[in-house]
């Protein structure tokens, strides 16, 4: 019973929020729970490089500033081969990737997952 109305009351709490709030609240337990991202970075209308399973892009900040840097980072499993598939050789570790605030990019949660 306790877990029901503790249910009900976050319901009304997060429905009392802003639009700005709620986004914050998910954002912050996606952080948590993380996400199957996937991440294609285009050059001439061509696919450079795609990243699969990216649990999230994070902005750069300045390390004395505290100003936010023109590119964005996050950890991911490269697809080597440009086949649009994560195969088993490709998931040995994840890796660290930068994709600049001038470059094409798209970032979406994968269907698949």
């Amino acid at each position: 019973m306790k877990k029901y109305i503790l249910a009900i009351s976050l319901v009304f709490f997060i429905s009392g929020c802003t639009q700005e709030s709620q986004n914050k609240i998910g954002r912050a337990i996606q952080n948590w729970t993380g996400s199957h991202g996937v991440l294609k970075v285009f050059s001439g209308g061509k696919i450079m490089s795609e990243y699969f399973e990216i649990d999230k892009l994070s902005t750069a900040y300045g390390t004395n500033d505290n100003r936010p840097r023109p590119y964005r980072y996050g950890y991911g499993y490269l697809d080597q081969n440009k086949n649009g598939i994560l195969d088993k050789n490709e998931k040995r570790k994840k890796i660290y990737f930068e994709v600049g605030s001038y470059d094409q990019y798209t970032f979406y949660d994968d269907p698949n997952q």
